[in-house]
């Protein structure tokens, strides 16, 4: 029995999609990249914003055509999509079969085997149950880098965010199954773990009554095999003593974090349901670049809230500017229904939302484009990536870069690398957003 499987959203997505194939593989199911061939479909979704919502809708249309002609048996589709609109999906496109909820994808091959006898079903486990599968999970990002799901759910309930709604609470993983987790994905070549969760600054709060990332920092190093751990998702107001100790201390903890703020007016950040003011968030990042210089900072903006001035806008127009983030994404607000913030007055035209997030990225290009260029002549390290087509050149990452969100650096050299690999690199010029540099050994 052929699958094709189609993992659309976040990278914390990613992740259950990789344990459903680990599910699937282990009930000897096939994996297929051509649709044409493939007798069941199954579409991980997300509705975290509109285009993703979109996307979701797009996608599973197309998948339902095959249904009509062509050897599909069974189209089944999982996630944040499914959990938020599960019967309307069953009711409006009568070609899906089955509807996983986001913590029922454990019953994936339950669903595929239900779905083949011809019978149509919702699946819905408790929001708030924390899923644990012991199958080995799928590695699909090359086998040399792995997220590490640490943790489900958001306590937060930013007014402009769903993902409490589908996502439920915050839960974390315990401890030790994240460790067996890591050492399973060590014992299989993975270098670079990668921590996502909804939030990953309040791992462990609800297990062990006190914030304990740096805990779980300090027993991930301790893997063998693991030689870059990279944390994504830290909300700037639970940044701790404990958890800047720990990445000054463990040489294996990339000096990169990644601090969605979303916007610096202290108003427009109350009205989203953030925790922070701007002079917190001033203290917080002078605070770690104090303790730790080289460290990269990633974050994420909304423009165009609800209520948001054009004065507002240039106060955070002038906090990029003076922050100078080494890395940067800018979102328009998406008006999601369920959310406080969608029914709030004020409301701003989608041609001014996007004439402020153009306005801020372009100041971004500049700020990324120098910091590109003060890097030439120094040396990094840089793992590989992979080949480029037809060149003597690699493409790969420095500690600066997560993977699909970051930049990349093109390393000249007439030895063989393999994906992987960590070399010692020469900077030796900047294009954009990426680097440019020679092997050095």
């Amino acid at each position: 029995m052929k699958v094709l499987f189609i993992s659309l959203g976040c990278d914390k997505n990613l992740v259950d999609s990789e344990v459903m194939l680990g599910l699937l593989a282990e009930k000897g199911y096939q994996m297929t990249d051509d649709e044409t061939e493939a007798e069941v479909i199954v579409i991980n979704t997300c509705c975290f914003i509109h285009d993703a919502k979109e996307e979701s809708i797009q996608t599973i249309l197309e998948m339902a055509e095959y249904k009509k002609e062509g050897t599909l048996k069974a189209l089944i589709v999982t996630g944040c999509l499914a959990q938020r609109y599960q019967q309307e999906i069953l009711d409006e496109i009568p070609e899906v079969d089955e509807v996983l909820g986001t913590t029922s994808y454990p019953e994936i091959v339950d669903a595929i085997e239900n779905a083949l006898k011809g019978r149509a079903e919702v699946r819905m486990t408790d929001i708030d149950a924390l899923p644990l599968v012991d199958t080995a999970r799928q590695v699909t990002t090359g086998g040399h880098f792995a997220y590490l799901k640490i943790a489900e759910g958001c306590d937060k309930h930013c007014t402009y965010c769903i993902i409490p709604k589908i996502r439920g609470n915050y839960r974390s993983v315990p401890m030790e199954r994240l460790i067996k987790e890591a050492e399973g994905l060590a014992e299989k070549g993975v270098k670079e773990l990668i921590l996502v969760a909804q939030e990953t600054t309040l791992y462990g709060k609800d297990l062990y009554r006190e914030k304990s990332l740096h805990r779980l920092l300090k027993e991930l190093c301790r893997i063998s095999g693991i030689r870059w751990i990279r944390i994504l998702y830290c909300y700037p107001e639970e940044i701790d003593d404990n958890l800047i100790r720990v990445m000054k201390e463990e040489p294996k903890i990339c000096h990169y974090v990644d601090l969605p703020i979303q916007h610096a007016n202290t108003d427009i950040l109350k009205r989203m349901g953030r925790r922070t003011s701007k002079e917190q968030l001033e203290e917080i990042i002078g605070k770690l670049r104090k303790e730790i210089p080289d460290i990269a900072i990633r974050t994420t903006l909304i423009t165009g809230f609800p209520g948001e001035t054009e004065e507002q806008h240039q106060e955070l127009v002038d906090f990029v500017d003076e922050m100078e983030f080494d890395r940067l994404g800018v979102f328009t607000y998406s008006p999601e229904e369920d959310t406080p913030a969608a029914e709030m007055e004020g409301q701003i035209p989608e041609e001014v939302k996007e004439d402020r997030q153009a306005e801020i990225m372009e100041l971004q290009q500049e700020i990324a484009f120098e910091q590109a260029e003060d890097m030439v002549g120094k040396e990094v390290l840089v793992m590989i990536e992979g080949k480029v087509a037809d060149e003597n050149a690699y493409v790969g990452r420095t500690y600066k870069d997560a993977p699909n969100v970051d930049g990349l650096i093109f390393v000249n050299t007439e030895e063989e690398l393999m994906s992987g690999d960590f070399a010692r690199v020469k900077v030796t010029g900047a294009a954009e957003y990426d680097l440019i540099g020679e092997l050095i050994s």
